[in-house]
């Protein structure tokens, strides 16, 4: 099975530079230039040609979207970036959820943890410090 991203893309380079521009919807030249802006990554051959897998056309038509609403390159080289940031978060999150999940059924199993009773308490006077003959 091919690697995958975290949201499940696979990452194996498989398409040449023509057939990336053509999913992506993009002329080639475009693609050397995200490139070198460092808007997408491309695979390498041994003999240095680029190969671009699902992930990366994900990723151009993405780049797509946001210039086709206005934003410049370098805008969009931020905003992919915390995209990604965003995502690898997410997947942090969901980890450490599942180990506090897993963590804290086994201590409340175990008697480590003991369940607090908390109260309320209800002041029937108003404290002074809100009286307006105070001052």
């Amino acid at each position: 099975m091919a690697p995958r991203r975290t949201d499940g893309v696979p990452v194996e380079t498989v398409y040449v530079i023509s057939v990336a521009a053509e999913l992506a919807g993009v002329h080639p030249q475009t693609l050397r230039i995200y490139e070198r802006r460092g808007l997408v990554t491309p695979g390498r051959t041994s003999g240095g040609n680029r190969r671009y897998s699902e992930a990366d056309i994900a990723r151009l038509k993405r780049v797509a979207e946001l210039a086709a609403e206005g934003m410049n390159l370098e805008g969009i080289r931020h905003v992919m970036q915390l995209e990604d940031e965003i995502a690898q978060l997410r997947a942090l999150v969901v980890q450490l959820q599942e180990q506090l999940t897993g963590r804290t059924s086994t201590e409340v199993l175990r008697g480590e943890l003991v369940p607090l009773r908390q109260a309320v308490a209800v002041f029937r006077e108003r404290p002074s410090i809100f009286n307006k003959d105070r001052y």
